[in-house]
């Protein structure tokens, strides 16, 4: 085969690849209008599965939250699921997060190696508000009862690495939402697209995340009776009805990412990672940080979340992280601390084998 052959070969090959790459991108680009806000105000609290916006990674978290462009690992497959592409070994995450007013967020994930076919991964998210007295208008000390509101999401997810430098993945979510006796649940979609574009490891990444459908609540608690006719005596005043709320939206979110390792000495490497972040119920922000890796063993953390967003409370984040082998397996230890402002600190902690 002659040289202009095998050029003309590996143009078209080129091409196809580029053409393959550019499917995923454009469905992202064109989920950015679902995430888009009907109105100019901020409609934060007004949608259902808020806890999903919360960052499980100890890690990620310390450095600003900006994970769009993390490669791989199981602490990067929430920010974008075609990070699980490139996992070539069994893992395990679990993180725990001390969150505001006693609240318990826990998240464990699972990343299973499918060979030719991929990777998966399975998490699970809980957040749980603990027992709270009931109180009403005729007994503000409270009744005696005692109820509590928890949260769940179970995700099922699958990356690929389509070439050297281009992988991509999905995620389905079932969310579900529990205030005493009554519930909502939904489904949700994510996909996600990372991409590095040079030799020296500069990537872009992409994802679209808690895309779905608007769900309301049923339960007993919502159960009542009424007088059907006030007007009318005689008639039964306690008929069997039930209350409906309104259907509540997704907070879909839409992220951008660029992220690049500087090399400083054999010993030292400086990552740098910035998102840009496009919610459905709430303004636009950016985020930014750096983790400096020592010996591929300690790493420093910081950064800075969700600037530019309209009346943030969030800001500076900051963490430490070691990693190491025991044998054959791999594991690693996080820490992340975010200032919420007038709410106080919030403090992460994550645990990742890899087997």
């Amino acid at each position: 085969m002659s040289a202009s052959s095998r050029s003309s070969s590996d143009g078209r090959r080129r091409r196809g690849l580029a053409a393959r790459a550019a499917v995923p991108a454009a469905l992202l680009l064109l989920g950015v209008g679902a995430a888009a806000p009907a109105h100019a105000q901020s409609k934060t609290g007004t949608v259902f599965g808020s806890f999903l916006e919360i960052e499980p990674s100890a890690r990620i978290a310390a450095m600003g939250n900006a994970g769009a462009t993390v490669p791989e690992g199981l602490d990067a497959v929430y920010y974008n699921p075609a990070a699980i592409g490139r996992a070539s070994r069994w893992g395990l995450s679990f993180t725990h997060a001390a969150w505001f007013a006693d609240i318990a967020y826990n998240y464990v994930a699972a990343s299973l190696p499918m060979g030719r076919w991929g990777n998966s991964f399975l998490s699970v998210t809980s957040l749980n508000s603990g027992d709270i007295e009931v109180r009403t208008v005729a007994q503000p000390l409270g009744t005696g009862e005692l109820f509590s509101a928890s949260d769940v999401a179970l995700g099922l997810g699958w990356g690929k690495e389509i070439t050297d430098r281009f992988t991509m993945g999905a995620q389905v979510t079932y969310v579900q939402e529990t205030i005493w006796h009554s519930s909502a649940g939904t489904a949700v979609l994510g996909f996600g697209t990372l991409y590095q574009v040079s030799d020296r490891g500069l990537r872009i990444g992409a994802s679209l995340s808690n895309f779905g459908t608007q769900t309301a609540f049923a339960g007993r608690d919502l159960r009542a009776t009424i007088d059907a006719d006030p007007s009318r005596s005689g008639d039964n005043g306690a008929l069997p009805a039930s209350q409906f709320t309104d259907p509540f939206s997704m907070p879909v979110m839409f992220r951008v990412g660029l992220g690049m390792p500087i090399r400083i000495d054999d010993d030292h490497e400086l990552r740098l990672a910035l998102d840009a972040k496009h919610p459905s119920d709430n303004t636009e922000s950016v985020s930014a940080g750096a983790e400096l890796v020592y010996h591929r063993s300690v790493s420093l953390r910081w950064g800075y979340q969700d600037a530019f967003q309209r009346d943030s409370e969030v800001g500076l984040t900051a963490g430490a992280g070691i990693e190491g082998n025991t044998g054959s397996r791999h594991y690693q230890c996080d820490y992340g601390w975010a200032d919420f402002g007038r709410l106080g600190n919030v403090h992460r902690f994550s645990l990742s084998l890899l087997f």
